[in-house]
Parts: structure tokens; sequence; C-alpha cells
């Protein structure tokens, strides 16, 4: 068994960083995106778009956007928590008025767990996106 450490909490996300194929293309999706999941801070430089949560950086969690064109989409998928199945339903809305690609959803999973609800989409790249809730 590991020794625990009682030094003072920290946070077990750092950051993303996702490659996408055309940032011109990915940017006002993640605009739109990255707000709603609660990265409400945007500090952009020449090659780096990056969302920040609550926090200071740099251990606040940020949410990094950067042009490769030669990047290939794969079967990695970003998954995102919400507090219920109604911002679920909201997020699957307000993906489809974007035009985001969907893949399924919002529904029920119970291929993993009883409470498992999402909605799957991916980025203008063919990144796979989630936004789950669960309870168990």
């Amino acid at each position: 068994m590991l020794e625990r450490n009682m030094s003072p909490p920290v946070n077990p996300f750092g950051h993303i960083d996702l490659r996408v194929r055309d940032l011109e293309k990915a940017l006002p999706f993640y605009a739109v995106l990255m707000p709603e999941l609660g990265f409400t801070r945007a500090f952009h430089g020449d090659r780096w778009k990056v969302y920040a949560a609550a926090g200071e950086l740099p251990s606040a969690p940020f949410f990094g956007v950067n042009e490769d064109a030669s990047h290939v989409a794969n079967a990695n998928r970003i998954a995102f928590w919400v507090e219920s199945r109604a911002r679920v339903d909201h997020f699957g809305a307000l993906l489809q008025e974007m035009g985001a690609t969907i893949e399924s959803g919002p529904r029920d999973c119970p291929e993993y767990s009883a409470s498992y609800y999402a909605v799957f989409f991916e980025d203008p790249s063919g990144n796979k996106l989630e936004v789950v809730f669960r309870t168990d």
C-alpha cells in the first residue's frame, strides 16, 4: 500500500494539450465549448490558444489547443464531467446548434455504469470528446 502524503491537496488534473489540424476551424468551436465547461478565461498567444478554469496559473486546470497540420485524430477520448443529466442535455443541444459532429447521445450508457449519461462528439479535427454525468 502506498504511504499517504498529508501535504495540501493538489489538483490531479494539470492540463490538456490538444492538437488540431486547422486552428481557424477549431477556434470558434472551442471558444463556445470551453466557457460552457468552466474554462472561462482565455490566454491566447500566437501558437497556443489556452482556456483556463478558476485558480492561478500554472496550477489552475487549463485546456490548450495548438495547430498541427499533420494531426490525425485517433480513438482517444477526452471526457468532461458535469453535475447533472440536464447539463448533458444542455450540451447536446448546444453541440447541435454549433453544428458539431455528434457520435451519439445524449443517452444512457449502461455498458459503462448504471448512472452513466453522456453525449459523445467530435471537434472539427475529429478529436473525440464527451460530456458525462455519473454518480457511480
